[in-house]
This record gives structure tokens, C-alpha cells and sequence, in this order.
């Protein structure tokens, strides 16, 4: 592997992440109810949401092919393989908060040995969320 950062650097952060969803409605409507954020653009097949200068674009999975292929879609209970982090001022006052918003918790809140405090979550199309300070 060759150095290249002197004549190459990725961007500042990440401006879009794409999240399949068989039910768009329900995943929808959770982000809505859960983050407390309004749909900043929507169609028939997909709805974003805006986390600060990061957009999530939930997408129903009938549509995904056309970004992936030949990459297969993998179906919801299938298992994760991501995590997203958002970090909070107090993880406990934020897990009592989503217990009011109907959110069942997967894990947590349990301080890690590296120093954080975390709980997470699982919205209907499968996405782990976790929250953390």
C-alpha cells in the first residue's frame, strides 16, 4: 500500500446513508416519532431525514437493487452489520425518553470499558441505533 496523503483526502464526514426498509411507512413514521424529526424529502420509494449535516435516506428495499447491484440486499433479520452513534448529554434521561416513545431497548444503559455510557436500539427496518456518552 502506497501513501497518498499528499495527493489525495477524503471529505470532512459523510453526507448520506442509505437504509434499506421493507416497511417505509413504519420506518418512516418511527423516525418521525422517535428522533423527532420532520421528512425533509420524500417519494414513493424513499424518505430523508436530516442528522445535522448527515442525511438518512430510508429506502424500501424493492428499489435498493438499482444502487447495489450486483450486491444482494440482505433481509432485515438476517443479523446487523452496522451500528449508528449518536452521542447524547445524558444516555439514561434519553433511554427513559424513548421508553416513552414506545422504543424497546436491546441493551443498556451500561457503562463500556472504554469509557462511554451507551444503550441501543432497533428501528423497524433492522438499524441498530445506539446512544452515547
Amino acid at each position: 500500500m502506497t501513501d497518498t496523503a499528499s495527493t489525495f483526502s477524503w471529505p470532512a464526514g459523510i453526507s448520506a446513508i442509505t437504509l434499506f426498509t421493507e416497511d417505509l411507512d413504519a420506518t418512516k413514521r418511527f423516525y418521525r416519532e422517535v428522533f423527532g424529526l420532520p421528512v425533509a424529502f420524500e417519494n414513493d420509494n424513499s424518505a430523508v431525514f436530516e442528522f445535522g449535516n448527515t442525511i438518512i435516506n430510508l429506502l424500501k428495499t424493492t428499489a435498493a437493487p438499482e444502487l447495489i447491484a450486483p450486491a444482494r440486499v440482505a433481509e432485515a433479520d438476517s443479523g446487523s452489520r452496522l451500528q449508528l452513534t449518536l452521542p447524547v448529554d445524558d444516555v439514561d434521561a434519553m433511554c427513559k425518553e424513548l421508553a416513552d416513545r414506545g422504543v424497546t431497548l436491546l441493551n443498556g444503559p451500561v457503562d463500556r470499558p472504554w469509557g462511554i455510557r451507551t444503550a441501543s436500539f432497533r428501528d423497524p427496518g433492522g438499524h441498530i441505533w445506539e446512544i452515547a456518552k
